[in-house]
């Protein structure tokens, strides 16, 4: 085994690339322990997020590129790529860390106490109101450890050990600081993000191998946050994220103005460039106050609550039926993406081996279609991704298994449904993937949602509350009718056309399902209609026009 004593600037890029595959590996078990702020299971997802934006910047800059070179390029790419809080605080720490390496010349056993000593501090000022139990915890303990044994005369690994030691102590412990952590029986899920840091970087100096995601209960964790869920109505409901280009003796009273909207208020960077994060429910006069002292840019809102119910609908589906009978050998076989009890049945009925549960704001990862294909009894597979969002991912399978997988390039629901008209279990991938997608893609897909903020579009302004009638990725139809926007997207898709699939979600009462069958019947009588019960969370209904 060999031990490095410290890391110049070939060897700093490895240990960001290894940081970012560690949290990749543990993103979905990050994922479920997430329960503060909000139970939005996005840590993990966040988290890596953040890295990749920092590996993705590293790219750009030469091999040969100095040690300056690469510390700014870890700093500027956590900046500009740090998503929801706990990627807001990651960036400051690995901003705060890499410039006290960058000013040393090298990463050594002073440079890195100092760099996590920094970081500590970069995480508590970014934090408006800093809470102990989360990863400020984690990051202060840790860095108090190196700082300590560099002191007495510890080398870079004896440094990076100590910090690891007393960063995995304080996370064992923030379910005592942090009651919501206890009442889920999870630890917080940003300081496990960062002890993965010092894990990676214990990787590059002796070449010990990362740890393995860990199992979390599914159903310990699904239980809170089904509840949490129902709570998030009592706090601010929207995350708001956006670049602000501003002065920076401004930033302090933009902080001030903000702590009067919300909380979970994170404001990182300097040089007149600024990455903000707050949690509020007045979404326009959050961005107003960039507004007021900058431009702000690249603004992003989430609804939170329907983030958390729809990702409490997914882990319930996980924590209950989730040993599916995968059936017979077959020569080739189905993995299908769904998000709906009763789309899941069908898509069981129509043949489909292996269903992964996911939604909207919870797509599935790379391994888990991996195990799904693995799992299945054929040596041919066709994934039926069934988001536009999905597919990027189910394609990258094909490389990980000995297996001949192919993606059918399904965006909705009903063009899975229509795909596997076409599928035949006795053939081959290849050949399914020729009849399936042009089966695909003689369905014209639409969904019917609620706006949950104001905004505008190409078919006019939006208000929280509308409903709207969407198909290709766009707007077709604002209303403040369930029926309206579901008869006025019928009839917009429908000329041409002999066939309209109805699928009902959850929230969908009957007999507004009725009336619309009744006024398709009354004005298409040429149209047959069929009905189903989805279930899906977040969206009353799911067409398919054939």
């Amino acid at each position: 085994m060999t031990i490095t004593s410290h890391l110049e600037a070939k060897e700093l890029r490895h240990f960001m690339n290894q940081f970012f595959a560690a949290l990749v590996a543990h993103r979905e078990a990050l994922n479920m322990l997430n329960v503060y702020p909000v139970p939005d299971g996005d840590t993990g997802t966040n988290m890596s997020m953040t890295a990749e934006s920092v590996v993705n910047a590293l790219k750009e800059i030469p091999e040969e590129a100095e040690i300056t070179e690469v510390t700014s390029s870890i700093a500027h790419g956590s900046l500009m790529g740090a998503r929801g809080n706990s990627g807001v605080i990651l960036s400051q720490v690995l901003r705060a860390f890499s410039s006290e390496v960058g000013s040393s010349g090298v990463l050594d056993a002073s440079s890195a106490a100092k760099g996590l000593s920094e970081a500590a501090k970069a995480a508590y000022g970014a934090v408006m109101t800093p809470v102990e139990g989360t990863i400020l915890t984690v990051v202060r303990e840790s860095a108090e450890a190196a700082k300590e044994t560099h002191e007495g005369g510890g080398d870079l690994l004896t440094v990076v050990e100590a910090a690891l030691e007393r960063g995995k102590d304080a996370l064992a412990r923030t379910p005592e600081m942090l009651p919501v952590l206890a009442e889920a029986g999870v630890v917080d899920a940003g300081g496990s993000g960062y002890l993965l840091l010092l894990d990676a970087l214990l990787n590059v100096l002796d070449g010990r191998p990362l740890p393995e995601a860990p199992e979390v209960s599914a159903s310990s964790a699904m239980s809170f946050h089904s509840e949490a869920s129902e709570s998030l109505i009592e706090g601010p409901r929207y995350e708001v994220m956006y670049f602000l280009e501003a002065n920076d003796e401004q930033i302090p009273s933009f902080k001030e103005a903000w702590s009067e909207l919300g909380d979970s208020i994170v404001v990182v960077g300097g040089d007149r460039t600024w990455n903000c994060h707050v949690h509020t429910d007045d979404v326009g006069a959050a961005i107003e106050a960039g507004i007021e002292i900058g431009r702000p840019y690249k603004i992003r809102v989430s609804d939170l609550l329907e983030e958390a119910e729809e990702q409490a609908w997914v882990r319930e589906q996980i924590a209950g039926d989730q040993e599916d009978s995968a059936g017979p050998p077959v020569p080739c076989a189905v993995v299908a993406v769904a998000n709906g009890v009763g789309i899941v049945d069908i898509f069981r009925s129509l043949g489909v081996q292996k269903v992964i549960v996911g939604g909207q704001s919870m797509n599935p990862s790379t391994e888990q279609l991996l195990d799904a294909v693995e799992a299945v009894p054929a040596d041919e597979v066709v994934i039926l991704p069934n988001n536009g969002n999905i597919i990027p991912v189910a394609e990258q399978v094909n490389e990980q298994t000995s297996k001949t997988v192919r993606v059918i390039r399904t965006k909705g629901i009903t063009e899975g449904f229509a795909s596997l008209l076409e599928y035949d279990p006795q053939g081959t991938a290849e050949e399914n993937l020729e009849g399936m997608t042009a089966a695909a893609s003689q369905v014209v897909a639409g969904e019917v949602t609620i706006a949950v903020r104001d905004s505008g579009s190409d078919a006019g302004d939006i208000s929280e509350g509308d409903y709207l009638g969407l198909s290709e990725g766009k707007v077709k139809v604002i209303t403040d009718s369930l029926f309206k926007a579901v008869t006025q997207l019928i009839g917009q898709l429908v000329d041409g056309h002999e066939l309209v699939t109805l699928i009902a979600g959850a929230e969908a009462e009957d007999s507004i399902t009725e009336e619309i069958v009744s006024w398709v019947e009354k004005e298409h009588p040429m149209v047959e209609v069929e009905t189903h019960f989805g279930g899906q969370p977040l969206y009353p209904y799911f067409l398919g026009i054939e």
